[in-house]
């Protein structure tokens, strides 16, 4: 199984920057993705960015330029780096994991969500 603690998240004023961390746990075989997801007040849930074991990058629109993914392979952690927050960046973030768990016996793929930290750009 794969655990997911997340944290970093807070209340910062518009402008200002915010780094989300994102560590997992467990029988991690191998971790092909790592992202950030979040949600707000009365809206669905949606893709921030993204990271591959290979180090592709990809962000949403909203983001780019602003906000920077990057992992430690040997800690199997994810980062966040928010910079220029807006108001409209206020959401709960979330972290999800793409990995193969498992131990010398059998091997399955899982994706994992984390517990989601919330973040608030005050104007």
């Amino acid at each position: 199984q794969v655990q997911l603690v997340a944290s970093g998240g807070g209340l910062v004023q518009a402008g200002g920057s915010l780094r989300l961390s994102c560590a997992a746990s467990g029988t991690i075989v191998s971790i092909s993705r790592m992202a950030w997801y979040r949600q707000a007040p009365g809206n669905e849930r949606e893709p921030v960015a993204g990271i591959t074991s290979g180090d592709h990058t990809d962000y949403a629109g909203s983001v780019k330029g602003r906000f920077t993914i990057s992992r430690d392979g040997a800690k199997n952690t994810v980062y966040l780096q928010m910079n220029s927050l807006k108001p409209e960046d206020t959401a709960v973030y979330y972290c999800k994991v793409a990995a193969v768990v498992g131990d010398t016996t059998a091997y399955r793929y899982l994706e994992v969500w984390g517990q989601g930290t919330l973040v608030t750009v005050s104007s």
